[in-house]
């Protein structure tokens, strides 16, 4: 790549100058390594909410009783954002992914010998304290390996496996059921885990030592990675940094705002379908592929968007805050979802919203690594998850409650309107850091 003398000229030769395949592909190939993380990590957990009908039925449990299950994996999935980007921060990418696979894939085969509602709350509680290792594991390998101008298609990419696994648990696992019974279908989501970690283990390995790498790439990646913004102190004083900092609170606040929609849709729409709209198992694998669908497509929405933006000379962190002022707008379809009389509107509506929300949480996830180094970019992952999946984790408990007494209506209104102020969070604090090599 062609070098110029001063600080602004390498970055202005960036944006005019696209890598061609001689730089190398190494981490295309981990991008899509993380996608197959995201989809097995979403196949073992929608287990649980796509037999939601067979379940409720097995266990004769109550909304509130569903609510709980769900809310037990919610939390100690939160708690794990935060203890596993730590953790991340402290052991690596590599070995810490590998780990957490194992476990999460362990526990969901467990599963499928639970015989009581107290040991399904169990394991959907162990089931979280694994998977939550996944995303601030995936968004730290785009930050080590990712110039930051293909970081949010690189988000876009892994991100989107959630979307492809949901689909794919919503289409086989209740095929599986209805053939072998549900507890063959949680060990057969469990199984997955162990092929995606073989292949992990030969296509990841730390930048500084892969044995595959080209030195024009690497040399490409290392150009674009962020020289300032890494707090200075460790321990202790690092973590006050990081709470004075209005950028950590723009990306939680957004996130915590956001994220229970997901939570809502993905976990009590099977159950919804079955309740108010009256479909079968049968039906549910029929259609509730869709909303996946549409979240996909809003991952690489949203990741082409940004990554466009910031292409044209965009700053980045201005580019993904664009993007999620416009993705809030379709997220208001899921409010009259509940009121149509036809499902199949009704489930075009709920697949719309689905679309801008994961539009919208591309860019959450992809603002850590614009804003703050690699070196902290797995601890400020954690945080803003921990407090999502706290905040997920209280939606899932009121909806339960509000089903039991009311109906669906209150939580899909709730639903549409928390992304207007989680929009307003991130417009009002988040901001671009200065860089020694931005040209501005």
């Amino acid at each position: 790549m062609m070098q110029m003398p001063g600080n602004a000229e390498p970055e202005i030769d960036r944006r005019m100058t696209k890598p061609n395949r001689r730089v190398g592909r190494v981490r295309w190939w981990i991008a899509w390594t993380l996608f197959f993380s995201t989809t097995t990590n979403y196949i073992s957990r929608q287990t649980f909410s796509v037999l939601a009908p067979v379940l409720v039925s097995q266990f004769h449990l109550s909304s509130v009783e569903f609510s709980r299950i769900a809310a037990a994996f919610q939390f100690s999935y939160a708690i794990t954002w935060l203890a596993g980007g730590v953790v991340l921060d402290i052991i690596g990418t590599r070995l810490g992914l590998a780990i957490a696979v194992v476990f999460w894939s362990l526990v969901n085969i467990a599963t499928a010998f639970a015989n009581s509602t107290f040991a399904l709350l169990s394991s959907r509680f162990l089931l979280g304290i694994g998977e939550g290792f996944n995303w601030p594991g995936a968004s730290k390998a785009v930050a080590e390996w990712f110039p930051r101008e293909e970081r949010s298609l690189a988000v876009a990419i892994f991100d989107s496996g959630g979307a492809i696994g949901g689909g794919v648990a919503a289409l086989a696992l209740p095929l599986i059921a209805y053939r072998y019974g549900w507890r063959a279908a949680f060990a057969a989501s469990g199984l997955l885990g162990f092929v995606w970690l073989a292949v992990w283990l030969r296509i990841y390995h730390p930048l500084d030592r892969h044995p595959r790498i080209t030195p024009e790439e690497k040399q490409f990646i290392e150009a674009g990675k962020d020289a300032a913004n890494s707090p200075g102190e460790r321990g202790a004083k690092r973590w006050m940094e990081l709470a004075r900092n209005r950028n950590v609170w723009g990306i939680v606040l957004g996130r915590s705002l956001t994220d229970p929609i997901w939570w809502f849709y993905i976990t009590w729409l099977p159950k919804y379908l079955a309740d108010a709209r009256g479909f079968s198992l049968k039906g549910i694998a029929f259609f509730f592929w869709m909303p996946f669908i549409a979240a996909d497509i809003g991952n690489f929405t949203g990741g082409w968007l940004s990554s466009l933006c910031v292409r044209r000379g965009i700053p980045p962190a201005r580019a993904r805050v664009v993007v999620c002022i416009a993705s809030s707008v379709p997220i208001l379809a899921g409010i009259p979802a509940a009121g149509v009389h036809s499902a199949y509107l009704a489930l075009a509506l709920i697949s719309l919203a689905v679309w801008g929300y994961a539009s919208w949480s591309t860019m959450g996830l992809t603002l850590p690594s614009d804003l703050f180094a690699h070196d902290v970019v797995a601890t400020v992952t954690g945080f803003s998850g921990l407090a999502a999946g706290l905040a997920g984790t209280v939606f899932t408990l009121a909806v339960g409650a509000i089903v039991d007494r009311f109906s669906y209506a209150p939580a899909f209104l709730a639903a549409g309107l928390l992304p207007l102020l989680a929009t307003a969070c991130v417009v009002l604090l988040i901001r671009e850091p200065r860089r020694d090599t931005a040209a501005e």
